[in-house]
C-alpha cells in the first residue's frame, strides 16, 4: 500500500464557517508607503485654492516618500446618496452609485499631478504599485472600497458604512502601512463639529476603543474606520490634519504628530 503524505496547513480542521482565528505570521507588503486621503467636501470641492497647494506639496514629497493617494467624494456623493435613498434603493446600489464621484475626483487630481508622475490606478492595479513606485509615480485612486453591490446593509439607514475613509484605511492595511493620513479642512478631531460649535474641545490623541466608548455625536472620520483600527494587523494609527494649512501635509509625511492621532489601544 503506498505511503500517505500529509500536507501541513494552518486551515487543517477548519471549514471556514466555524469560529476561531487562524493565526498567520507574515511581513507587511509595502510598509514604507505613505497612504493618504484627500477629502472630497473638505478639499476637492473647494477648487484650486485648496487643491493646488496640496498638489505642490505632493510633488515636492514624491522624491522622499512613496505616496498612495485616495480621493473622497464630497458634496456630489452626498447628493447621490440622498436621491438614491429617496428612491428606496438598497445600500449596495448606493455604494455602487456613490463610488463614481470619488473616481471623478481621483481622475482630476491625477491630471493635476500628471507632470509630476501622477497616475490613475484601479483597484485591480494593486499588484502594479511596486512598479509605479520604482518608476517615481504618484498613484491616485478612488477612496471608495470595491464592495459596490456587495456592501453590507447599514445598521442605521441606507448610507453605506464603508465609504472613502474606510476604503483608504483598508488600502493602508493591505499594504502594511503603519499610519494612514486623512487630509481634511479642520485641525483634527473635536468633541463635536467645530463648524457648528466653534468652542468644541480639541482632541490631540485618543485610543480607538476609548473613542468608541465615548460615542461622540459627530466624528470627522467614518465610524467604521475607528472600529477597523481596533483589530487591524498593520495599520495602527490614523492621523487627521488640516490640508488647508500650507505645509501641514509635508510635516505629516515627515512623521510629525500634527493634527489628531487615533491609535490602536
Amino acid at each position: 500500500m503506498p505511503e500517505r503524505h500529509t500536507i501541513e496547513s494552518a486551515l487543517s480542521g477548519h471549514n471556514l464557517t466555524t469560529g476561531g482565528e487562524v493565526a498567520y505570521e507574515g511581513a507587511a507588503m509595502l510598509p514604507d508607503v505613505k497612504v493618504l486621503k484627500i477629502g472630497g467636501q473638505s478639499i476637492m470641492d473647494r477648487g484650486r485654492q485648496a487643491v493646488f497647494p496640496l498638489v505642490e506639496e505632493l510633488a515636492a514629497a514624491k522624491d522622499d516618500h512613496a505616496l498612495l493617494v485616495g480621493c473622497g467624494g464630497g458634496t456630489r456623493a452626498r447628493h447621490v446618496y440622498s436621491i438614491a435613498s429617496d428612491l428606496d434603493m438598497p445600500t449596495g446600489v448606493l455604494a455602487a452609485l456613490g463610488g463614481y464621484v470619488p473616481m471623478q475626483n481621483a481622475r482630476m487630481l491625477q491630471m493635476l499631478l500628471a507632470k509630476h508622475g501622477g497616475i490613475y490606478v484601479m483597484h485591480d492595479d494593486f499588484e502594479k504599485l511596486p512598479l509605479y513606485f520604482r518608476l517615481g509615480c504618484i498613484p491616485v485612486m478612488t477612496g471608495m472600497p470595491p464592495f459596490a453591490y456587495w456592501e453590507k446593509p447599514s445598521a442605521e439607514g441606507r448610507i453605506p458604512a464603508n465609504r472613502t475613509d474606510a476604503g483608504v484605511f483598508l488600502s493602508a492595511e493591505a499594504l502594511g502601512s503603519p499610519r494612514v493620513i486623512f487630509v481634511k479642512d479642520e485641525a483634527g478631531m473635536h468633541e463635536s463639529d467645530p463648524k457648528k460649535n466653534p468652542g468644541s474641545p480639541f482632541i490631540k490623541r485618543i485610543g480607538a476603543r476609548e473613542l468608541i466608548e465615548r460615542d461622540l455625536p459627530d466624528l470627522i472620520v467614518e465610524r467604521v474606520v475607528v472600529e477597523y483600527l481596533t483589530r487591524s494587523r498593520y495599520t495602527h494609527e490614523v492621523q487627521i490634519i488640516n490640508g488647508l494649512e500650507r505645509g501641514m501635509l509635508t510635516r505629516a509625511l515627515a512623521g510629525e504628530d500634527v493634527g489628531t492621532i487615533i491609535y490602536q489601544d
